[in-house]
């Protein structure tokens, strides 16, 4: 078992926590991911450590190649993904610096060829009514309940919530804010729907911590939403951000198994019969195919 990290806005290493660290490059059919991953343990677990945007935050929302990203994490025998991500909120009760462990998510971009390992030869179509892990749900909503906890910190988990995928990489206007309220959402953000769609397709288990940043641009008592506002609002969550990371992998090491779906999300998904798939397409998808082409 190994636990991949991707850690958004703000989130760029794990910092002293990480031992045994070494840095590597992974190629992939698609490209290249963000970055170099950084490899280690933590608390006796196998790590894999992305900066999302790249160190220095280099590329925006729309320039991330999330199919070499997630193929990557595939190749280097992640199991299990946990996103440390930025969020705007939407709902009053949500509140700036506070923590959302996702379960849904709601589609406003228009990657969506981007957003799948299949084409060229090969059709998936995987069940996607339950986006989120629950294993790896629950045990996050766990974990960041009792680090909230023990610390000094005006901060809620709320378990459970939808967030919505933008396109980015400029903020919503007031009227789609309006909307998306309306429409019952729960957090905004830019980045996350493509990797899970990624991790399901790649039998790889994948739960979001969101840390709300900002109101949108909905609320009238607070200003719109800035970058000042988001980095000093993340930063002063990032360090509970390692330390929910630290008591993941705790947690994982002690009990956390692959007991969901996840795993085997592609059994009944490929469509196309296995005598028409190009063999080129097929080789280049091996790791995450459930058989061996």
């Amino acid at each position: 078992m190994k636990i991949g990290f991707i850690g958004g806005s703000g989130i760029y290493e794990l910092k002293d926590e990480l031992k045994n660290r070494s840095s590597i490059n992974v190629d992939t059919p698609f490209g290249e991911p963000s970055d170099a991953f950084v490899l280690g343990t933590l608390r006796g677990m196998d790590v894999a450590f992305l900066p999302r945007h790249a160190l220095g935050h280099r590329l925006l929302p729309s320039e991330l190649n999330h199919r070499a990203n997630i193929f990557a994490m595939k190749k280097l025998g992640v199991t299990h993904i946990v996103s440390l991500s930025a969020c705007g909120s939407l709902k009053e009760e949500l509140k700036p610096r506070d923590i959302v462990v996702v379960d849904q998510y709601f589609d406003r971009t228009k990657r969506s060829a981007d957003h799948t390992f299949f084409g060229n030869g090969i059709a998936a179509h995987i069940a996607f009514g339950d986006p989120v892990c629950p294993e790896l749900f629950n045990l996050l909503a766990e974990v960041a309940e009792n680090v909230v906890s023990d610390n000094t910190l005006q901060v809620a988990v709320h378990k459970g919530g939808t967030y919505l995928n933008m396109e980015g990489p400029a903020f919503s206007t007031k009227a789609e804010s309006n909307v998306y309220r309306r429409w019952g959402m729960d957090v905004i953000g830019m980045t996350n729907l493509a990797e899970a769609k990624l991790a399901r397709e790649a039998g790889i288990c994948y739960a979001t911590l969101a840390f709300v940043t900002d109101y949108d641009c909905w609320h009238e008592e607070h200003d719109s939403v800035t970058v000042d506002m988001i980095v000093e609002n993340l930063m002063a969550n990032a360090d509970t951000a390692r330390k929910i990371a630290v008591a993941v992998c705790a947690a994982a090491h002690e009990g956390l198994e692959q007991k969901c779906f996840c795993p085997d999300a592609l059994k009944t998904a490929v469509i196309t019969a296995r005598d028409k798939i190009p063999q080129e397409t097929a080789e280049a998808l091996a790791p995450i195919l459930p058989w061996t082409p």
